[in-house]
């Protein structure tokens, strides 16, 4: 019998479907994206932590097991976390991602927020592991990419997020560890795939990560509908000059009578 993931995603859940199925992540940034993402299958959503606490979300996207989460410089420390996260799970957030301490992660474990953590690439920690590259290509860069991996689930994390690291080193941590694997360019092995909504939807106008595979052209399309945009303003600001605009038929008309007594009226005003 093939196995079902369930349609209400929990960290329990999300458990039991290791081996069994391959979940789709996104990284959404708007109320559309959110709803386009769930209509489409899409189970796992990275979100900014204002979108959490927007009611709108949950109508958009009853089912998504949603991730808030910011850099840890935009937060602060350990008791900033906590603050910062209380109230995002008071609002409907499923986990939250960490790239803070270890003690921040065990502090939010230890008062039962499911925690996703972090390693191999982390944009905010990059120059540790000299900048935008790939993590864990030599022996000693994967051992680190492992300790930090059993560092985070002996902390308490249940998730981590696995960004751009060989995916023979990321196939040999998901036999060994018991923590839910989201590979951003890690790999097959990863229990879900994570990508931006930007590089999917082909809107990223920058640098294009080489695991992000593009699925449609936004930019293309946007740069049509800015032409259209030109075009049409530029047709009423020349109507407008030239007194083209507004015409009869887009004037709300009196009555002769009405406008004729209303200009003798005013006329004996002041």
């Amino acid at each position: 019998m093939a196995f079902e993931p369930s349609a209400k995603h929990t960290v329990a859940s999300l458990r039991a479907a290791r081996g069994k199925h391959k979940y789709a992540m996104l990284r959404v940034e708007t109320l559309a994206e959110a709803a386009a993402a769930e209509a489409a299958g899409v189970e796992m959503f990275s979100v900014p932590p204002a979108m959490i606490m927007d009611r709108r979300f949950r109508e958009v996207a009853p089912n998504a097991f949603a991730f808030p989460g910011d850099n840890f410089y935009e937060i602060g420390g350990t008791e900033d976390f906590l603050r910062w996260a209380f109230p995002l799970v008071k609002h409907g957030a499923d986990a939250v991602y960490c790239s803070g301490s270890l003690a921040t992660v065990r502090a939010l474990a230890d008062h039962a927020i499911p925690v996703c953590g972090h390693v191999g690439l982390i944009p905010s920690k990059r120059t540790w592991t000299g900048g935008f590259r790939a993590v864990g290509k030599t022996l000693d860069s994967a051992k680190r990419v492992w300790d930090q991996c059993l560092a985070l689930e002996e902390a308490g994390a249940f998730a981590v997020e696995i960004e751009v690291v060989p995916d023979a080193i990321t196939a040999a941590i998901a036999e060994k560890t018991s923590l839910f694997l989201l590979s951003m360019g890690g790999g097959a092995a990863g229990d879900a795939q994570y990508l931006f909504s930007d590089d999917v939807l082909g809107q990223n106008r920058g640098h294009t990560p080489r695991h992000a595979k593009v699925y449609a052209d936004f930019a293309a399309e946007e740069d049509r509908l800015q032409e259209m945009r030109i075009t049409a303003m530029r047709s009423f600001a020349d109507e407008v000059h030239s007194g083209a605009y507004p015409s009869d038929d887009y004037l709300v008309k009196a009555e002769t009578e009405v406008a004729l007594d209303f200009r003798d009226w005013l006329s004996r005003q002041r």
